[in-house]
């Protein structure tokens, strides 16, 4: 609900500050005292196009802000939390607009900046207004649809789970044909492929083992001979070793004689002992190092075997293991493939039958509810003079979807004989206002509204007519909040809240005000209309029959 409206130099209007409730408001005032500006300043807060010319001449900029009560489960809340703009519970949407005399604006929510396309899209959520040549709300065919749901209480979900199951089944389907084909193209490949993986059956880690034992056995190729020399070199007739302990042995007999021989006779023991061990270590490398010609050739045979076939496949050699099973799986899907489509083909079959049976059943709710909207509107024609006109709910058959097959459009005819056309086309002004006037009222009756503004909806009537209008906006306003600029006493009386609009001159500056009326003032505003410039008694005693009235 909009609860109020503040507005900084736009136009004739220098500081405004008004208070919604809820039902019906009406606004009032002479032509050309500014309702216009009203509406336009309330549009800019909206969304609407920002133009230097709304800024007050002399000023460097206009400001509007609008504030707003919702529901705790209003679908605009959950616009707000996709864009991660934070609120309170309880704490009002304010939504502020500032426009700078050289054309620039800004937009923002709750003192948060936003762009200008979010802020049409939250005005649209929470404002409907309705004028002659409005082109959104009830005139957008592609919003009947739904309208026609929310009016007949319809669930599509039914419908939704079909469709979303016929997609999932139509997208595997797709799938597993287009692997079956690829699988069918690459047959005589892939089996010569897993026939040769299989043939050369490679290891995780094979190719790391066998290029290591090459490489110890190329090194073994290569030292073998110079390890045999020296080998030769150390052992002689009897080996180094041998002859350092001889020595040692002979000398032991004669150590005692002189310290520097004991001495000598140590060193020769450890000489001895380190010649023992290198012999033995070099012994031991010898037999390391010792290789088989044929094993090496059969080493390096496999290990170029599976670089090559890592090459081919563009993998690394560790990775052949995994491909030969992948490459098995794709050959068993050219087997299992045509089972598997088969299958998928049934599934998908039964899918499509149980879709076509929601949404049949969907169409038949449709068209049950539209009957009952079409009466509910043909009763408010003829009250809001417009007897001669017919209205219906037009369908065709639109491509299937998670919504059902059926495309919705409110269509009029407004002459006997004259063909049905879509609203916006077939309507005069005032005509059409009438027609949105009867449509939202039907709709109203199976729904909440959301706040919603006419504007001069009574243009060019009076009398009964405009006493019909007042009524069904008073029933309007009855399930939400209403607002309507009106030249109509009939309509003004209805208001459970009157704003005069005024115009004033001081000599230099020309500026709009606005007023709330007390009844004693409402009394004398209703009188003028009635009567003009001049307010008689009669008027004042007229005003007071229709205030009673209402």
């Amino acid at each position: 609900m909009l609860t109020t409206l503040s507005i900084r130099d736009v136009v004739l209007i220098e500081s405004l500050d008004l208070e919604f409730g809820p039902g019906l408001g009406v606004l009032t005032g002479e032509t050309g005292a500014g309702k216009s500006i009203l509406l336009d300043a309330l549009g800019l807060a909206l969304g609407m196009r920002a133009e230097s010319a709304l800024v007050r001449a002399g000023q460097a900029q206009a400001s509007v802000s609008v504030g707003f009560e919702v529901a705790a489960d209003h679908p605009v809340l959950v616009l707000l939390d996709e864009n991660g703009l934070a609120r309170e519970p309880g704490e009002p949407l304010v939504i502020r607009r500032i426009v700078k005399a050289d054309g620039g604006s800004r937009a923002f929510v709750n003192d948060q900046p936003v762009s200008a396309g979010l802020q049409r899209e939250l005005g649209a959520r929470l404002v409907e207004i309705h004028g002659q040549h409005d082109e959104r709300g009830l005139l957008n065919p592609r919003g009947h649809r739904a309208l026609l749901d929310a009016y007949g209480r319809i669930d599509t979900a039914d419908v939704e789970t079909a469709w979303q199951r016929r997609r999932a089944l139509e997208d595997a389907l797709a799938a597993a044909r287009a692997e079956a084909e690829s699988a069918e193209r690459d047959r005589d490949w892939l089996a010569h492929s897993v026939e040769e993986l299989g043939r050369l059956a490679p290891e995780t880690g094979e190719e790391k083992r066998l290029a290591s034992l090459r490489a110890t056995m190329q090194a073994g190729a290569r030292l073998g001979d110079e390890l045999g020399t020296i080998a030769a070199l150390l052992q002689g007739s009897e080996g180094a070793a041998a002859l350092l302990r001889q020595a040692a042995r002979r000398l032991d007999r004669i150590a005692a004689e002189h310290p520097l021989l004991a001495e000598a006779l140590a060193a020769l023991d450890r000489a001895a002992i380190e010649a023992g061990e290198g012999e033995g270590a070099l012994t031991r490398a010898s037999e390391a190092l010792t290789y088989d010609p044929a094993a090496l050739e059969q080493a390096e045979g496999r290990l170029f075997e599976i670089r090559a076939l890592a090459r081919k496949h563009r993998v690394e050699a560790d990775a052949l293991p995994a491909l030969h099973e992948e490459l098995i799986r794709r050959l068993g899907a050219i087997q299992a493939g045509g089972e598997r489509i088969a299958a998928l083909e049934a599934e998908r079959a039964e899918a499509g039958a149980a879709y076509d049976r929601a949404a049949a059943a969907l169409s038949e709710a449709r068209r049950a509810a539209a009957a009952r909207l079409d009466a509910a509107v043909a009763a408010e024609l003829a009250p809001l003079k417009l007897d001669a006109a017919r209205f219906r709910t037009g369908f065709a058959e639109s491509e299937p979807g998670p919504s059902g097959r059926d495309r919705v459009e409110f269509e009029i005819a407004t002459n006997p004989g004259a063909p049905f056309g879509p609203l916006l086309r077939i309507a005069s002004g005032g005509e059409l206002s009438r027609f949105i006037l009867a449509l939202k009222v039907a709709l109203a009756e199976e729904g909440g509204a959301t706040t919603m503004i006419f504007d001069e909806i009574d243009r060019g009537v009076g009398g009964a007519v405009a006493s019909a209008i007042g009524e069904r906006l008073h029933r309007l306003a009855a399930r939400g909040q209403v607002l309507v600029v009106t030249h109509s006493p009939q309509v003004a009386a209805r208001g459970a809240r009157h704003l005069l609009i005024e115009k004033s001159h001081d000599g230099l500056v020309t500026r709009t005000g606005v007023q709330l009326l007390d009844e004693a003032r409402r009394r004398e505003e209703i009188a003028r209309m009635l009567s003009g410039a001049r307010i008689t008694d009669e008027a004042r005693a007229q005003a007071e029959r229709l205030l009673e009235a209402a």
